[in-house]
């Protein structure tokens, strides 16, 4: 049993039916020929497989985090990647067919608050652009440099070896500050008790030292920021 994310107040739901064949297809949840919809999703976690459907989802900036439903009308925010990577049989170690024999093997999730530091959203795959491909190229440091950036947003990235969704965080507007400046756009990082500690809230401007290495979270995000420290948060 685990506890669900739950949305925020006021969360986006689907129009009509075209919007939500047009959402769960843009997805991948449903193949691009389909016409008609898909009602039920599995979604897995900690060796139990549930059955799910989406209410709606929620955007923050261009990015967009789905919002599914159990059958105990619990509500828990899940990146859309990661609800369709839980389509295939492979995924995690239990078999969907033996769930699916014994459904009274498995417990609903409890449902949770929201918490201002456990925000769901993932930042969405997206086609990478002419920007996207100028920071592939970067050289990168081996050692620790000063890095300041702007801090995106909350999200979670799914943990295949403990089967859980570790906290992150996603900058923006990265740079690494030093005689020879380099500007990374988008990264992310491990959201430590340390980072938790300052309390930090979307939009503020933040300089540590770290280092960073080329890990990319999705098509998106290519660099990941490797144990912060001397972290400033600036007004």
């Amino acid at each position: 049993m685990f506890t669900t994310i739950s949305p925020k107040d006021g969360y986006l739901l689907f129009e009509n039916e075209d919007e939500y064949i047009a959402k769960i297809r843009d997805w991948g949840l449903i193949s691009a020929s389909a016409k008609s919809p898909k009602r039920e999703f599995l979604y897995k976690r900690e060796n139990t497989t549930y059955i799910v459907s989406i209410k709606g989802y929620e955007m923050n900036g261009t990015h967009e985090t789905a919002v599914i439903c159990f059958s105990n009308d619990a509500l828990h925010c899940v990146h859309p990647a990661y609800l369709k990577e839980m389509q295939s049989p492979s995924f995690g170690r239990e078999s969907v067919l033996d769930v699916l024999d014994q459904p009274s093997a498995a417990k609903l999730p409890e449902s949770g608050a929201r918490l201002q530091d456990t925000k769901p959203e993932k930042p969405k795959a997206k086609k990478q652009t002419k920007e996207n491909d100028t920071t592939k190229a970067l050289v990168l440091p081996s050692e620790k440099v000063s890095i300041e950036a702007v801090l995106k947003e909350f999200s979670t990235k799914y943990n295949h070896f403990n089967e859980s969704e570790d906290e992150i965080l996603i900058l923006e507007q990265v740079k690494i500050v030093s005689e020879d400046s380099l500007d990374v756009g988008d990264a992310w990082c491990g959201y430590s008790k340390t980072l938790k500690k300052l309390e930090l809230e979307v939009g503020d401007f933040i300089t540590f030292d770290a280092k960073i290495v080329d890990k990319k979270l999705n098509k998106d995000i290519q660099y990941k920021i490797n144990n912060p420290s001397k972290i400033t948060k600036k007004s």
